[in-house]
C-alpha cells in the first residue's frame, strides 16, 4: 500500500480509504470484520464511516459495527486513521441534525461511544449548514479538538467557496482548517474539477474521492449484482453511457486490468488527489482493487481516458472569462 499526507497536514493516510457505508445493511457484521481485517492486512490505514450510516436498521448502525470491531483487539485502534461525519438528522429531534454548536458536541459524543473510542482522528461536516455561522462551527470545533476529542477537521460535499469561507475564517482565528474536503468524484462526474478542486489546491485541502466507481458504472459488468447496479436507474443511466463504457471496457481490456482499477487508479493520478473510498461488499471486491495505487498509466494513456470521459474544460476559463 502506498500513503499520502492528509492535504497540509503531516498526517499519512492511505491512497485507497476503506468507507463503511455498506456495513450492516448490505454487509453483515460478520462480513464486515472480515473486509476490516483483509484491508488493514494489506496496509489500508484509513477507515472512513459517518454516524448517519445504517439504512433500513437504523442511524449509528455502521460506526456500532466498527467499533465492535475496534474493541476486538484494543491496539487496533492506534494503527488506524479513523473519520467519521456529523450534519445528517440522527432523529426526528429539530435539533438532532446540522452544524449548531449544540448538534456537534452532542453527536461528536455519541459517536465516540458507538466507536467505543476516546476520540477522532478526522472529523467531517457531511454537508454545509446554511444557518450556521462559521465562527459558530469553528467554535465547537475547537472546544472538541481542546477536549482531545478530534484531532483535526474535515468537510465533505463543500462547494469551492464554502471551503474558502470557512478556510478563512479559521485562518483568522488562527487555527488550522479544514484538512480535506470528502467529495464526489470520478470519470464521469467531474464538475468537481471546476471549482472544488481548485479551491481545495488553493487552500492544501486533500481530497477524498467518494463514489470513485460512480455507483458502479465504471466497474464493469456484474450479472450476479443485486445491489445498486441492477436498479432501474443505473440501468438508465448505463444505457445513456452504453458507448463511452464499451469504449472504457475495450481500452482497460487491452491493459489488462480490470474496469474498477483503472478508474480507481485514474483518480489517483489527477493533482491534489489525496485518496479514493473503496466501498468493498466482501473480502473478494476489496482484494480485486488493493493494487490500484501500483498502477501507472502514462500521458498517453490519460489522455485516451480523458477522450472517452472528456472534462469540462479548465478552471475558471471554462465557465468565466
Amino acid at each position: 500500500m502506498k500513503y499520502r499526507q492528509l492535504g497540509r497536514s503531516a498526517l499519512k493516510v492511505s491512497q485507497l480509504c476503506l468507507g463503511t457505508m455498506n456495513f450492516g445493511p448490505r454487509t453483515s457484521e460478520a462480513e464486515s470484520f472480515a473486509v476490516l481485517d483483509g484491508a488493514t492486512e494489506a496496509g489500508i490505514n484509513f477507515i472512513d464511516t459517518a454516524n448517519q450510516y445504517g439504512g433500513r436498521l437504523g442511524v449509528g448502525t455502521t460506526e456500532t459495527i466498527l467499533g465492535n470491531w475496534l474493541a476486538q483487539e484494543p491496539g487496533r485502534r492506534d494503527r488506524i486513521v479513523l473519520a467519521t461525519k456529523v450534519h445528517e438528522p440522527m432523529s426526528d429531534d429539530v435539533n438532532d441534525r446540522g452544524l449548531s454548536a449544540r448538534h456537534i458536541q452532542m453527536a461528536c459524543d455519541a459517536s465516540l461511544r458507538r466507536l467505543q473510542v476516546d476520540h477522532i482522528d478526522l472529523y467531517q461536516m457531511h454537508h454545509i449548514d446554511r444557518l450556521a455561522p462559521p465562527e459558530e462551527i469553528w467554535q465547537a470545533m475547537d472546544r472538541l479538538i481542546a477536549q482531545g476529542k478530534i484531532t483535526y477537521v474535515g468537510s465533505s460535499n463543500f462547494p469551492g467557496w464554502k471551503i474558502a469561507q470557512v478556510n478563512e475564517k479559521a485562518i483568522a482565528r488562527g487555527r488550522l482548517g479544514l484538512v480535506s474536503e470528502q467529495g464526489l468524484y470520478n470519470l464521469i462526474e467531474r464538475r468537481a474539477e471546476m471549482e472544488v478542486l481548485p479551491a481545495c489546491r488553493a487552500y492544501g485541502v486533500g481530497v477524498i474521492a467518494w463514489s470513485p466507481l460512480a455507483g458502479g458504472l465504471l466497474a464493469g459488468k456484474a450479472p450476479a449484482d443485486t445491489g445498486r447496479r441492477q436498479s432501474d436507474d443505473m440501468k438508465r443511466a448505463a444505457a445513456a453511457r452504453a458507448d463511452q463504457l464499451s469504449q472504457f471496457a475495450g481500452l482497460c481490456g487491452e491493459l489488462g486490468e480490470s474496469q474498477s482499477a483503472v478508474a480507481l487508479a485514474w483518480l489517483l493520478h489527477q493533482p491534489g488527489m489525496t485518496c479514493a473510498i473503496i466501498g468493498p461488499g466482501s473480502v473478494e471486491q476489496l482484494t480485486s482493487v488493493l493494487h490500484t495505487p501500483d498502477l501507472q498509466l502514462d500521458a498517453d494513456l490519460l489522455a485516451k481516458i480523458d477522450a472517452i470521459f472528456p472534462a469540462i474544460g479548465p478552471a475558471p476559463e471554462a465557465y468565466a472569462w
